[in-house]
């Protein structure tokens, strides 16, 4: 279902002409594992990175409560998302994309760009996943159309990789040293993909 679903919204995007621009894509890993760490401002830049790293797949982390949903809950599965339980993580938020990793996988995590408490914990969540599985982590930001609504009304979107990193740092030191250098890490690519816009119109 992952390719039919990713060749469809492929086709939408295109049409509407909100298909992202992509930018350093030679950044992305080839064949190994690796954790992809993207802004998030709406469900449309889900839409626009699972289709910018096809044909490989993107295993995104979600909260639980998605899974719930009638309907919605069967086909995210189906789409390869895996649920997370924010409130009470237990050893499944470390496991689940630690073996997906070692299996040579993509793993996805919106962690916030702002400095809120969620978003510091997911930032976190993603180092400590890095660090325990031994892969890289990719940092990439989005800017441009949030909703349907906008994808409707042509808006663009637009996307940059960052360079992909380890976690070299050791225990809770480490995942702290590193927590901050992911945030800064969305923060500049967010900056240098605004200007890059700028300079594109």
């Amino acid at each position: 279902m992952y390719k039919f679903i990713a060749n469809l919204v492929k086709m939408i995007l295109r049409i509407n002409g909100s298909k992202a621009y992509v930018y350093d894509e030679k950044n992305l890993p080839k064949e190994e594992g690796f954790i992809i760490a993207c802004t998030h401002t709406g469900y449309v830049d889900i839409l626009n990175l699972g289709v910018a790293v096809y044909p490989r797949e993107v295993h995104f982390m979600a909260k639980k409560q998605l899974f719930d949903i009638k309907g919605l809950g069967w086909l995210i599965k189906r789409l390869n998302a895996f649920p997370v339980d924010r409130d009470n993580p237990g050893p499944s938020v470390i496991k689940i994309p630690s073996q997906l990793l070692k299996e040579g996988k993509v793993v996805g995590i919106f962690p916030s760009g702002t400095r809120n408490a969620e978003g510091s914990d997911l930032k976190q969540g993603a180092i400590t996943i890095a660090q325990l599985a031994k892969a890289p982590i990719v940092p990439a930001a989005y800017v441009g159309a949030r909703t349907a609504g906008e994808v409707f009304k042509r808006g663009k979107g637009y996307l940059i990789y960052g360079e992909p990193f380890y976690v070299t740092g050791k225990g809770k030191e480490g995942r702290e040293e590193f927590t901050q250098h992911l945030e800064n890490e969305l923060i500049r690519l967010t900056e240098e993909l605004q200007k890059r816009i700028v300079a594109k119109k």
